[in-house]
């Protein structure tokens, strides 16, 4: 089911989670039969969820092959390197260590253009770049394999200007941040997702301690695919900035944190669950 209080999440949503979270890791390729079973755990009934697989299938994302009675579903490769991209961004280390570089993106497209021109701007923002001015981007991190392959793919390399260097301007670096980023209405939805996670995480990692009763491996799969879909958008508007341009404390390490405590009691509390239905296709193929 889904949380409470969350608005209705698309099925096609859940299931591009559920292959970038589970099915991915574990080979990409899952029997139908098991998909839609964990489907029902996350509350998407068969009818629905058979329709947004044909669909996703038309689409591209994903693919099925039959075995007599039995069919498989698979990532694409089109829809693993999509899947891959947001792990990268969801499961991204801290920046701890900072050269107090800047990489400036800085591109002009022309206004026939204006669709690769917003689809440029939506890569950017995935990869944590701020908008400093109209047509300029810019972020700590040195992303130049990914605005490489971003560039090429688009084909817009001809529009776009690439540079690394030091901020020399009347602004301070942290200014320069407050310019680009809303940091304080980040700091208030990551107090937000502590106060709604800390007492469960704090309860079940209690019981794990003591050795009491565990929650079943189905509800932990439920706990934790729910847990991962309210902490997805933050890597979006989250750019990883260094310690020194955060302000301190800052809630985003101790929501990080929690995320990955309550990840690590939940995986170890589901067990070989998904990794049965996962893997059944691989052994018997």
């Amino acid at each position: 089911m889904e949380p409470e209080g969350s608005p209705p999440v698309s099925t096609q949503f859940v299931i591009f989670n559920l292959f970038g979270d589970y099915i991915l890791p574990r080979g990409g390729s899952i029997w139908t039969n098991n998909l839609l079973r964990l489907l029902g755990l996350l509350g998407i009934g068969e009818r629905a969820a058979r329709s947004t697989l044909s669909r996703m299938k038309q689409e591209g994302w994903l693919a099925t092959r039959k075995f007599g009675r039995r069919t498989e579903t698979s990532v694409t490769r089109r829809g693993r390197a999509v899947l891959e991209q947001g792990n990268q961004r969801i499961f991204e280390p801290p920046l701890e260590r900072w050269d107090g570089q800047w990489r400036l993106v800085v591109y002009s497209l022309p206004e026939e253009k204006r669709e690769l021109r917003n689809e440029l701007r939506k890569k950017l923002i995935w990869y944590g770049f701020g908008n400093l001015a109209p047509g300029a981007w810019v972020s700590p991190h040195d992303r130049q394999h990914e605005l490489e392959a971003i560039l090429d793919d688009l084909a817009v390399r001809r529009y776009v200007s690439l540079f690394t260097g030091r901020h020399v301007g009347s602004l301070s670096d942290r200014e320069l941040v407050a310019r680009c980023w809303d940091i304080p209405a980040l700091e208030l939805d990551y107090q937000g997702f502590l106060a709604r996670y800390a007492a469960p995480y704090e309860e079940l990692r209690a019981a794990h301690e003591a050795g009491g009763p565990a929650l079943s491996p189905e509800h932990c799969f439920v706990r934790r695919f729910w847990l991962t879909y309210d902490f997805q958008p933050f890597p979006r508007r989250d750019p990883n900035l260094p310690p020194e341009l955060l302000p301190k404390p800052w809630a985003g390490h101790a929501a990080r944190q929690l995320f990955a405590g309550y990840r690590r009691l939940l995986s170890l509390g589901m067990g070989d669950f998904v990794d049965e239905l996962a893997r059944v296709a691989a052994r018997e193929e």
